[in-house]
């Protein structure tokens, strides 16, 4: 592990590529919390991660996070011709030392949809069901994104859609963050996740241990406001609604890592001046209210395209 800014880099062991399924990428995460390396708890006891301070615990023990991304566990459990892979993907990743997994809670539209419109979801949940049972049988804590900034599997793109079809004057996927109603459909997605009873273990979402965290929105960025005012503002709303409904798991936003107006003297660290203005704001973001951790998207293939290794190493 190695300082790193407001909290602490936690390196996760290196798996092995999975030969029978796609790419597993790690998920390094910088968390609001101190890192301690500790044995981990009895096989037995399974427990929610909870913070307290700077520290994240697990029945009282420092929690570690060692963790990868693997974003399609939903969409392949949903088919019962791919379903075998979620539960080799898990078993390996859990034998080569991995505790966390961060993956899908949304598919907005489209093939395999959860959400077919606003206020209508479909029992491709229990393919959700599945992945959170199987996870659980591994040992593997999952974080839970809810939305996609991305036009992939519908995203905020598909909120906005349904808004213009139901009449709302929009002009941007921007108003994602800004609109009453789509905000409104967000929610019912959000509160219909949370309380979901698992067909599997019988249990709700909200009260299951093997949720480490909800993710509000993988990568939001919103162009429109470079300020980042218009995004602070929605990361300050929806806290407090999902801990209405569950105030027991972490929270996280989701957010690349990008300094923005806030700290000018960071813009540097950035990848690039573009990094700066796609209206996230990383420390800014982090100070609301109800945000329990953070998570840094590390493209180095991407940001360095023509660079050797050693040089992506380095960075």
């Amino acid at each position: 592990m190695e300082s790193h800014g407001i909290g602490w880099m936690c390196r996760p062991h290196v798996a092995p590529p999975l030969s029978a399924t796609p790419r597993v990428s790690l998920l390094r995460c910088i968390l609001l919390a101190t890192c301690i390396s500790v044995m981990p708890p009895d096989a037995d006891e399974w427990a929610v991660v909870e913070r307290r301070g700077p520290h994240l615990l697990e029945s009282g023990r420092p929690f570690v996070v060692h963790g990868f991304n693997t974003y399609w566990l939903m969409y392949f459990a949903a088919d019962p011709a791919t379903r075998p892979t979620v539960t080799a993907a898990l078993a390996e990743a859990a034998h080569s030392g991995l505790n966390v997994c961060r993956t899908w809670a949304l598919n907005d539209g489209g093939s395999r949809a959860l959400q077919l419109k606003p206020f209508s979801y479909d029992e491709v949940f229990q393919a959700l069901d599945f992945v959170i049972s199987e996870a659980r049988k591994h040992k593997i804590r999952l974080i839970l994104s809810l939305c996609n900034n991305w036009k992939d599997y519908g995203g905020k793109a598909q909120y906005v859609r349904w808004g213009k079809e139901a009449g709302l004057d929009l002009t941007s996927d921007d108003d994602f963050f800004t609109d009453p109603t789509i905000k409104s459909y967000y929610k019912a997605f959000v509160k219909a996740v949370l309380t979901r009873i698992n067909t599997i273990t019988n249990g709700a979402y909200k009260d299951d241990p093997t949720i480490l965290a909800w993710e509000l929105i993988n990568e939001p960025r919103c162009h429109s406001d470079p300020s980042g005012d218009a995004l602070q503002a929605w990361i300050e709303e929806m806290p407090s609604y999902v801990k209405s409904i569950d105030p027991v798991h972490l929270l996280e936003i989701g957010v690349e890592g990008f300094y923005g107006p806030s700290t000018p003297e960071l813009l540097h660290v950035n990848p690039d001046a573009y990094s700066g203005t796609v209206g996230t704001d990383f420390i800014r973001n982090h100070r609301a209210l109800g945000i329990d951790l953070a998570s840094i998207h590390i493209y180095s293939d991407t940001w360095l395209p023509h660079s050797v290794e050693d040089n992506h190493l380095q960075f």
